[in-house]
């Protein structure tokens, strides 16, 4: 099988998750994805590495398996030319860099679409590539969290906000990013003529937040966040068994699935009860039936509820840990963590694509690289001479 960007070549000029992430699909799908990284390496290789401890970096191989590196001092003025070089050759240029950087190492859209007149250019930042607030660095928690609405739309009313899980943002937004590159490709190829691709955390959190800010949009006030104690619609609600562990029920439209909820729950009083059968009455009295449904859930085990659930035919889910979602057996038929071995022979196991593609080879094509491993090897493919390399070396382009 041959995978659906064979031939593709993507030029990386990033660091930390969001670009890099969205360029590491592109490679899992077969495009030449080139990282040009300061001599130092992207900033991500050493995150937490107090935490981490001795080894490898399994966040940072994540982000960045399968690619080429090459060291660059983009400080230095000939290290740009480099990169100009290589955008000549390449039909993808995925960059983070906030414009004043851009400006600065005289890597901007207007310019490299001059030397490669059919270059797809994405620029992934915290607030866009235009605006008063296009110089400002961004991350997942500030740009896509905190500013889009959601930080102040989790957790309860009373608390201090929610602090994110790191990554959450960059990750949803590479599926953005990703959608938009391969549809710019799409319309360079129909028109021949060089695409730019914009995109932002904070306007990937605003499409993850649509329901509440499409709702204020429309003239009707968004819902305060949730609290399970209180709000009505018990069938969409959280709740602890015995062992300890939380389900999360799922039926939103109570009217499919009241009464077998309630004999589920063994509580024939409540089948056909008017006061719950539907969505507006629920929302009307239901609160008044946590504390019972707490106490009921806390009767069995979440294995004995799983079977009475299911048996009922209703809608919910286990609030999984990280070893259970590892263990998952529906992840695992997709193959969802699949094994990359390091050129020392470690295998290690790594989050594949949320996707499949039927008859095309959508998988990590090999480790992360060392910083600057493929410098050599990348130039001469983008026909440096020795003698060009060699100066460029002189001139510590490369560190």
């Amino acid at each position: 099988m041959t995978g659906p960007l064979d031939g593709v070549r993507v030029i990386e000029v990033a660091n930390w998750l969001a670009a890099p992430g969205t360029a590491v699909m592109m490679a899992d799908m077969g495009a030449d994805v080139v990282k040009v990284e300061p001599p130092t390496g992207d900033f991500y290789r050493g995150h937490l590495a107090s935490q981490r401890g001795e080894g490898r970096n399994y966040n940072f191989e994540f982000e960045n398996r399968g690619k080429r590196s090459i060291s660059l001092d983009l400080t230095q003025p000939d290290a740009s030319e480099v990169v100009k070089r290589l955008c000549e050759n390449a039909d993808v240029l995925i960059t983070n860099l906030i414009r004043d950087r851009v400006d600065r190492f005289g890597l901007g859209y207007e310019e490299l679409r001059v030397r490669n007149p059919r270059l797809v250019y994405a620029s992934i930042t915290g607030y866009g590539a235009r605006g008063p607030e296009a110089d400002k660095p961004g991350f997942d928690a500030s740009s896509f969290w905190a500013r889009s609405g959601i930080m102040g739309m989790v957790g309860k009313p009373e608390d201090p906000p929610t602090v994110n899980r790191g990554g959450q943002g960059d990750h949803t937004t590479t599926l953005a990013a990703l959608a938009a590159i391969l549809a710019a490709l799409r319309q360079r190829d129909q028109t021949g003529e060089a695409q730019f691709v914009d995109v932002a955390l904070q306007r990937a959190g605003v499409w993850t937040l649509a329901g509440d800010i499409q709702q204020q949009l429309g003239g009707m006030p968004a819902r305060p966040p949730l609290d399970r104690t209180t709000q009505g619609i018990v069938t969409w609600n959280p709740y602890r068994t015995r062992d300890d562990r939380w389900l999360m029920l799922v039926m939103v439209n109570p009217e499919r699935y009241w009464n077998r909820f309630a004999r589920c729950l063994e509580r024939e009083d409540l089948v056909d009860d008017k006061r719950y059968m539907t969505a507006d009455a629920l929302y009307a009295h239901g609160a008044a039936l946590v504390p019972e449904l707490d106490a009921i859930f806390a009767t069995r085990d979440l294995a004995e509820w799983a079977e009475r659930l299911d048996e009922h035919e209703l809608l919910w889910a286990a609030v999984s840990s990280v070893p259970e979602v590892i263990a998952d057996p529906q992840l695992n038929e997709y193959d969802a963590f699949p094994t990359v071995t390091a050129p020392d022979g470690d295998q290690y196991r790594v989050i594949g694509v949320p996707f499949e593609i039927a008859g095309a080879d959508v998988r990590p094509r090999g480790p992360a690289p060392a910083i600057g491993q493929h410098t050599a090897e990348v130039l001469s493919d983008h026909g440096f001479s020795d003698e060009e390399v060699a100066t460029l070396a002189a001139n510590r382009v490369f560190g």
